[in-house]
């Protein structure tokens, strides 16, 4: 095989995975359970969530950045996640 058909396989898409009928009809229910539970939220625990998950959510990106520079002391890696947060808010300003 050449290259050049190497990079089209690359490019080639797997089918949509569809769930069995009985574990679509189980997600469609947790997600409505979710929305439920996620209506009967004062905003102050909405607000308080979403602080969680922010900080969830640095934690992991931190892990990768240790992953990625092993070498780097706290300080820079937690200038590394203030990089990608501002980098970040500028992508969502172009969208």
């Amino acid at each position: 095989m050449t290259p050049d058909h190497e990079a089209d396989a690359l490019r080639e898409q797997a089918p949509p995975y569809t769930p069995p009928p009985e574990t679509q009809r189980l997600i469609d229910e947790l997600y409505r359970e979710e929305l439920r539970e996620a209506r009967a939220m004062s905003p102050e625990q909405k607000l308080l969530l979403g602080e969680e998950l922010f900080v969830y959510a640095c934690s992991i990106t931190m892990a990768g950045i240790r992953n990625q520079f092993p070498e780097a002391d706290e300080a820079e890696r937690r200038r590394i996640l203030e990089q990608r947060l501002e980098l970040q808010q500028k992508l969502r300003a172009l969208s």
